[in-house]
């Protein structure tokens, strides 16, 4: 039995009465706008640039299925026997590189122990028989910009986006790690659209990013989604 496992059952129960003592499951589904501009959780949820989430308590680590590519670090550490408990959800909702130092999870932490526990709490009504429950299952939340289907239509060119992204490895790492900046390889290309054009709409705030996106045409946009989609 390796270490990971021996701690799941020694801190499992005690993680979930701390679930039903603590978390506040309203409260926790405000929170977790802030992780879906990279998970998705609920009816219909699909992994998309982080993987989704349902029944994502006693989940063996990278392990929510073979269409989602997981960092070599988080890999390692489901194949060692870690199991996501509450214990080492809040560890690594607290700070993901203390858990697994190479993660590609581009998130520096919820400090807040109760906005932890009530943040947990939300995802544990998506969980085989959870400690809370929502009153009701939400439905798939809305795309953060809303783009028309000729937008979502376009074929990216990626031999363009490979000519266009040598601006964007100026700060990304060509290798996918997050080295002081998010990871952009492997997204699928419909969420790098979106989150492009939200940036460009000045939705997502960070002010070099709107700069940059606010430069692309659609197409553009379209052509890097092509490229750093299918990017190794």
């Amino acid at each position: 039995m390796t270490r990971y496992i021996v701690v799941g059952f020694l801190i499992g129960g005690a993680g979930a009465a701390q679930a039903e003592l603590l978390g506040d499951a309203a409260r926790g589904e405000a929170l977790f706008r802030d992780c879906a501009a990279c998970h998705q959780v609920g009816p219909g949820a699909e992994n998309r640039i982080g993987p989704q989430l349902n029944n994502i308590f006693g989940r063996r680590a990278a392990s929510a299925g073979d269409d989602y590519r997981y960092s070599k670090g988080l890999t390692r550490m489901g194949a060692d026997g870690l199991v996501w408990t509450f214990d080492t959800l809040n560890a690594y909702v607290e700070n993901p590189k203390a858990l697994v130092s190479d993660t590609r999870m581009a998130y520096r932490g919820m400090k807040d122990e109760t906005d932890r526990a009530d943040l947990l709490a939300y995802l544990r009504g998506f969980s085989a028989s959870p400690a809370n429950i929502p009153e009701s299952e939400p439905t798939a939340r809305p795309r953060e910009v809303d783009l028309s289907p000729e937008t979502l239509a376009i074929v990216g060119d990626r031999a363009y986006g490979e000519y266009l992204s040598s601006e964007c490895l100026t700060c990304h790492q060509r290798s996918g790690t997050n080295e002081g900046i998010p990871g952009i390889v492997g997204w699928p290309a419909e969420d790098f659209v979106i989150a492009m054009h939200a940036y460009k709409r000045q939705i997502r705030p960070h002010p070099v990013m709107q700069m940059m996106a606010g430069r692309l045409s659609d197409e553009e946009i379209a052509a890097l989604a092509a490229y750093f989609a299918d990017l190794e």
